[in-house]
Parts: structure tokens; sequence; C-alpha cells
């Protein structure tokens, strides 16, 4: 049976894959760019919203060329506390009940703004947001491949000194072609050492083996995007057996043109062969999408049925960065709201 758009809406779910900084309301960008005296591209958060939403790029470097604009308004703050609560009365406007916010708090530290200051700013915006909405929310740091291995590291520092404070876990991030993994070994150890948990950025701009990579060498418990795995069935069946969960965006997917259109997209593919899915936005923004649209896709564009995308929002709890008992409470709510949405 195929779900109604109302039955995705409703839907509890969770959003383990968004970047704070690709996921601004247009209006908020217009306001702290004028309040900060910087020039935005369109006058309007209509003309603006079309501007940011990526459908020009041939990879995944084009596609994040639009992060420049989001960044210079979020250099103090104030900024990235209001963006970071925007960001979790978003979702949970639209039923997501647990959400893990990433970004790497080095790009805020361009003026006089300190990274700890960054990352403390956005875990103060989601801790309100949560005493006003019904949302659970978490933060992951993310490294960058194409910064120095010395800067990973001080990024991983970071996340492990707030671990008790909101950091739910470590990722690196970027573009992969020509900024292995492996170079940023030193940062994963850190955070590993600690008992952070890791997911990391691959087989997105790059092929399986940068997926490899990341679970052999990185030792990743989530890889973010994973879209080239079917290019190796041996790795495949790895991540599978290992229950590894893939971080799938389908839309920035497509955009970034590792997937040819919603329908080629192997998620189902993924899905059918036993692995761990987890739906995410990316980019609320520069992808134009919310996570109740990303489900509609996996609906219209992949024949996901009403059971099937009921087990895939399930294992998006399941693979929660939290503790035992955070989780066996997301996963008991779920199963109650499912109980009354089904019923």
């Amino acid at each position: 049976m195929s779900p109604s758009s109302e039955f995705l809406f409703r839907l509890p779910k969770a959003e383990l894959h968004v970047h704070l900084d690709g996921s601004l309301r247009t209006d908020t960008m217009l306001d702290l760019a004028a309040e900060r005296g910087i020039t935005m591209p369109a006058p309007t958060a209509e003309s603006l919203y079309e501007y940011m939403v990526v459908s020009d790029a041939e990879n995944l470097e084009e596609y994040l060329a639009r992060f420049h604009l989001t960044l210079s308004v979020m250099q103090d703050a104030e900024a990235i506390e209001r963006i970071a609560y925007e960001l979790a009365e978003d979702h949970a406007k639209e039923n997501v009940t647990y959400m893990e916010a990433r970004f790497s708090p080095i790009l805020n530290a361009e003026g006089d703004l300190e990274p700890y200051e960054a990352l403390e700013a956005a875990l103060r915006g989601l801790s309100r947001a949560e005493q006003d909405y019904d949302i659970r929310t978490g933060v992951i740091v993310c490294a960058l491949r194409s910064l120095p291995a010395s800067v990973s590291t001080e990024m991983a520092e970071l996340a492990v000194g707030h671990v008790d404070k909101g950091v739910c876990a470590f990722d690196v991030a970027g573009a992969e072609a020509g900024n292995p993994v492996r170079d940023h070994l030193e940062a994963l150890r850190t955070a590993d050492a600690a008992g952070l948990p890791i997911t990391i950025h691959a087989g997105e701009g790059f092929g399986a083996s940068s997926i490899r990579q990341a679970v052999d060498e990185g030792r990743a418990g989530r890889i973010g995007h994973g879209t080239r795995l079917l290019e190796d069935e041996e790795l495949l069946a790895q991540v599978r057996d290992a229950g590894i969960a893939l971080e799938v965006c389908q839309t920035s997917n497509v955009q970034t043109r590792v997937a040819a259109t919603h329908a080629d997209h192997p998620l189902k593919h993924y899905y059918d062969e036993g692995v761990t899915v987890c739906i995410g936005t990316d980019n609320r923004l520069m992808s134009g999408v919310t996570l109740t649209e990303e489900y509609e896709h996996a609906r219209d564009d992949l024949r996901f049925t009403e059971t099937e995308l009921l087990r895939v929002a399930r294992m998006g709890f399941e693979s929660a960065y939290v503790g035992a008992d955070a989780k066996t409470e997301l996963l008991a709510n779920f199963d109650g709201r499912v109980e009354v949405l089904t019923g």
C-alpha cells in the first residue's frame, strides 16, 4: 500500500544527516545580512531561495559553492544560536522527533568568534528548541577533508570536550576527490578513543573505495550518503552484515549528479539487500527539500510501500547516536505514535 503525504507528514521521523550551514531560512539570511552589512545576491526571501537551491551543479564541489553565502552570516554567536533553533523548529513542525545537526565550527571562526563559541551557540539554540518543541537533538562536529589534518584533530578535540554538552558524534565531510579520509586518521582516532561515535561522508563525490576506506580505516559506524556502494558487492555485504547505516540524501545526490534522477537512486536497492538505510535532507536550503518530501520521493520514485517506509523510519531511530536508555525511549515513542497513526 502506498502511504499518503499526510501519513508521511504525521509519521514520527529521525533526521540523521542535515547540515546547519546548508539549512537556513532565507528570510533569516536577509535579516542577519541586513544587520551585519552583508549584501545578498537577491532582495527577497523568495528570490533568494530560488538562487540558493542548487539546480546547476555538475558535481559535489559545485554544489558546495553556495555555502560561502550562508557562512557569511554565521560568524557570530547570536546568529548561530538563532539558526540552530530554527532548524530544530522546522523539523519539529513536520514531526521529526529526533535530529542530529552537523557543522564544522572552524568555518564560523573567520572573524572574532572561536570555534568553541560557535559550537556552544549552536548547542544553546538546540537546547531552547527542545524546551519549546517535541524534539530531541544532538550535534555532529565535522572535520573537513580539504583542510589540514591538524585542523581536523582540533575539531575532534573540540567534539570530545563537548560530549556531555550535546555533541553526539564526529564526522569527516567535504569534497572527497583528492582528499582521502586516511589523511585525517589522527582526528578519527582521537574521537574513537574517547568513545565518540563516527560517521564519515563517503561514496558521494568518489567511488566505493572511499566507502571502504571510511569503514576499514576510519571505523565509521555510519556512512554519510554511501551512494556508490553498489559498485563493490563485497563491500556492500560487509556494510550490511556490520549493521553500518547509510545516511541517504536522495535530492542532493541528484543535484551532485551521483544519481541521474530520483528514480535511479540506489536507495531501494540497498533496502532490498538488507542494508540499514536512513533518509535525510542533507541541506534543506540548497536542496530545497524537507524530510517529509524526501520520504515522498522514496514513495513516488522508488515505489516504497507504507510498510517499508515505516521500517526505514524506525531504522533512523535505531541508528541514532544516543545512549541506550535514550534510544529505548525514542523507539518506544516511535512505536506508540505509529500504533496510533496506523490504528
